[in-house]
């Protein structure tokens, strides 16, 4: 059973950079596909980005395509999340998950496998 662990959340103003980290125990994600959603309260969690098992292929939504990248070191057992250019719209508890089938990029929950507890990511103006 994997278990998926975020870190990295916090406190920034708007135009600043955070990197979340997104680590895996019990098992290694090497194989897996893996995704970063986000959601803020009274809304529906919304994908954000997702990479297939290499790395060699990402997909973000429209919303953070061109600022966020995500990528990740399978020798750490670990993805990530790079936020640039941060806007108040980007507040929200950011999830990472594990989809087994790793060449599948995808943004809909539902090919989803294990998911983290989350990490708030608050953008001040």
């Amino acid at each position: 059973q994997v278990q998926l662990v975020e870190s990295g959340g916090g406190l920034v103003q708007v135009g600043d950079s955070l990197r979340l980290s997104c680590a895996a125990s019990g098992g290694t994600i090497s194989s897996y596909a893996m995704g970063w959603f986000r959601q803020t309260p009274g809304k529906e969690r919304e994908f954000v980005a997702a990479i297939n098992w290499s790395g060699e292929s990402q997909y973000y939504s429209d919303s953070v395509k061109d600022r966020f990248t995500m990528t990740r070191d399978n020798a750490r057992n670990t993805v990530y999340l790079q936020m640039n250019s941060l806007k108040p719209e980007d507040t929200a508890v950011y999830y990472c998950a594990a989809n087994q089938r790793g060449s599948v990029v995808a943004a809909q929950e539902s090919w989803y496998d294990y998911w983290g507890q989350g990490t708030q990511v608050t953008v001040s103006s």
